[in-house]
């Protein structure tokens, strides 16, 4: 019976919080089964009607109908994300074809794409306001994009790959999950992992004792290449041992292994872009982002990639000296790069960056600093729910107000890492907020912090405080985003976009009034250290060398992978020569500095969204440099800064061309200057 299933009643809780504490794995794919026919037969009544298309009959409609599949989808993908039990990945492999298999159904419905048509056809006409056009056109656009102007024979064949690869990715993610898990190092004495700090030491040995090993000590892999205990590991061996299983997984043969799972990927996309009339997959993508095309994205790789990798070498020789000085000398290598970079930092500018996270304690961090910043720029506040529970008992939910008291929505943090989460970090939506509908916005920050046993505090490395604000930029998105139509709201703006706002948010981490609210010792209350500080801001560009060759590599490789024609991805790739012929390419071949993403396990595009489009954050960063320099001319930390940005920027979701926003909001296009200096770029 539908009403015994969670998932189909209406919701009762505050912002329709779905009820996760009444919500079992097996009401997900009947839930899902009902939405799906329940969307076919919203856009049928769309389809089926007689009269000539108009705004009121076919956009409306459109905006209204899906709503239940997007709350059952919203609400599983969250879960499966952050708690894939062996159960929720068993549900995730068969819905990925049918979720697949029902999207092509309404984005290549002919009747709808031609109702859609003839309104774009006729917009000059169409009394319609700015959203309402903008509405018309970017719906005709992503339909024609998707396909919907082939013919049928063309349909069939591009549904087939489209279910297909939603497989392969949904396969790909699991084996890396498997993978990770499989490849957590286990030590057996302490003192292998000598110059971690009494936190993470007690955060290794819970991981060992979570899994069954007391008496040991488990150090769980990052989603990127290299891990924050690189920098403080004093025993080389631990070192290599942890650098190494990072750079295994999804290798190393076996039934996680993801080299022919990726290729496939790369093949099947690489088809689907020439049935659709592309020459790549990276053509087809960037052709609907602000970048245009894949020469743009290119040019400003390559752009960056040469003084990267001067600096990078530099960085590499001042790294090498120290270790020449040393009793036993030997050659620098990947896993010594983070430890020796702090003995460089320590030398250069008397700052040991690893003895900062006693300052950076987690609740006095988000309470202090991330909800601190906001308040003062946009007159937020947050209250915690406790009555409320979220999908996990890790995951704390956050009640948000306007400066007017009036409510805005619900932030669900979920700070913690454990075996059934993937690796990285991420904010998602549960529910968005649009008039049409009547909805307000429930958003979610995930991070990958490593669980102290209990009774101890959370310390943050500086890496993961950024991470925190980072992820938090992407929730106020999600918060601000305030539109009439569903399509529109919170981050659904172009992929190369969606990092500006979360990059911005970046800045009030050393923002002088944040800084100082939120950096106390854990232990006795004292601010941070006015000369740390100071150290702090002019060991900023440090190691930029190494941290933008690391990304830009993985970008090119993203760029390598996904500018095959159909007819090279369909070769025979061995996938460690393509990496190093295309990292050669681009001149970021230093083993030394290995990319941020291999292919095995580079999520971001094999099973994440951001496939031909990891070049965004260095794409998106270029705003978000200029906005920078825009508010420390205008005051910094203001409501009336804040609010100019929330109104013109954030708050436009995406009912706006997202270059037209930032002109709003900035009074002309970014100029990447700032960029340049910022990452100490120069030729």
């Amino acid at each position: 019976m539908a009403n015994a299933n969670p998932l189909l009643s209406p919701p009762t809780l505050p912002y329709d919080l779905p009820d996760y504490a009444a919500i079992e794995p097996e009401h997900y794919l009947p839930a899902f089964r009902e939405a799906f026919a329940a969307h076919s037969a919203e856009i049928s009544a769309i389809t089926r009607a007689r009269s000539m298309p108009t705004f009121e009959n076919t956009m409306l409609p459109l905006e209204t109908s899906g709503k239940l599949l997007g709350d059952v989808a919203r609400t599983f993908y969250t879960v499966s994300s952050a708690d894939a039990t062996a159960e929720i990945q068993a549900i995730e492999e068969e819905l990925a074809p049918l979720m697949a298999a029902h999207q092509d159904s309404i984005d290549l419905d002919s009747a709808l794409f031609w109702r859609i048509r003839t309104l774009h056809d006729q917009l000059e006409a169409l009394d319609l306001d700015a959203e309402q056009r903008y509405l018309v056109q970017r719906r005709f656009r992503e339909m024609a994009h998707a396909g919907a102007g082939l013919d049928d024979a063309a349909k069939q064949e591009l549904t087939a790959l489209n279910q297909r690869l939603s497989t392969l990715t949904t396969t790909f993610e699991k084996n890396l999950l498997r993978d990770t898990n499989d490849l957590a190092v286990v030590f057996e004495d302490a003192a292998e992992l000598d110059g971690l700090s009494d936190g993470e030491l007690s955060a290794a040995a819970q991981a060992a004792a979570d899994r069954g090993l007391d008496g040991k000590w488990v150090v769980t892999l990052t989603l990127f290449t290299g891990h924050p205990y690189l920098s403080s590991l004093t025993n080389r061996t631990s070192r290599k041992r942890i650098l190494d299983a990072s750079r295994a997984r999804g290798s190393r043969g076996g039934e996680n292994d993801n080299t022919a799972v990726l290729t496939q990927i790369v093949r099947l996309r690489a088809e689907r872009a020439r049935l659709l009339g592309y020459e790549s997959h990276a053509a087809y993508v960037t052709a609907d982002e602000t970048a245009g095309s894949p020469g743009a994205v290119h040019d400003l790789l390559r752009r960056l990639a040469g003084p990267a990798a001067r600096n990078a070498e530099r960085e590499q020789a001042a790294l090498q000296a120290i270790i020449d000085g040393e009793p036993e000398p030997f050659p620098l290598e990947a896993h010594d790069w983070a430890f020796y970079t702090e003995k460089v930092r320590a030398a250069q500018y008397d700052l040991d960056r690893s003895a900062l996270r006693p300052w950076f304690e987690a609740e006095r961090v988000l309470q202090e600093g991330v909800f601190h910043a906001a308040t003062a720029l946009y007159g937020v506040t947050f209250t915690e729910r406790r009555d409320l529970r979220a999908y996990h008992p890790d995951a704390r939910v956050f009640e948000v107000f306007n400066a007017d008291s009036a409510p805005l929505g619900l932030f669900i943090l979920d700070l913690y890492t454990r075996d059934t989460k993937r690796g990285g970090a991420w904010m998602n939506s549960i529910v968005s907020q649009s008039r049409l509908r009547g909805t307000a916005p429930v958003v979610v920050n995930n991070l990958n912090v490593p669980k102290p046993s209990a009774g101890r505090p959370t310390l943050l490395t500086l890496d993961e405080v950024t991470t925190l604000f980072h992820e938090f930029g992407h929730a106020l998105h999600g918060l601000f985003a305030t539109v009439t139509y569903p399509h529109f709201a919170g981050t659904n703006v172009f992929r190369d976009f969606v990092e500006f706002p979360s990059q911005v948010n970046e800045m009030w981490i050393y923002w002088p009034e944040v800084l100082d609210n939120y950096a106390r010792h854990a232990e006795t209350g004292e601010p941070l250290p006015r000369d740390v500080i100071e150290k702090l801001h002019a060991s900023e560009a440090f190691n930029q060398g190494f941290a933008t060759s690391e990304y830009l590599a993985a970008s090119w490789l993203d760029q390598a992978w996904h500018s095959l024609t159909a007819e090279e991805a369909a070769s025979e790739i061995d996938v460690v020569a393509f990496e190093r012929a295309a990292l050669a390419d681009i001149g970021l071949d230093n083993p030394a500095v290995p990319t941020r993403y291999s292919s095995t396990y580079f999520a971001h595009v094999f099973s994440g969204g951001y496939s031909a489009g990891y070049y965004s954050y260095i794409w998106s960063e270029v705003l978000d440099a200029d906005t920078v320099e825009w508010f420390r001319e205008n005051g910094g930390l203001t409501r009336a800064n804040g609010d100019r940005f929330r109104t013109r920027l954030l708050g436009v979701g995406g009912s706006k061309d997202p270059l037209a926003a930032y002109r709003d909001f900035r009074g002309r296009d970014a100029e990447i200057q700032p960029l340049l200096d910022r990452r100490g770029l120069v030729a």
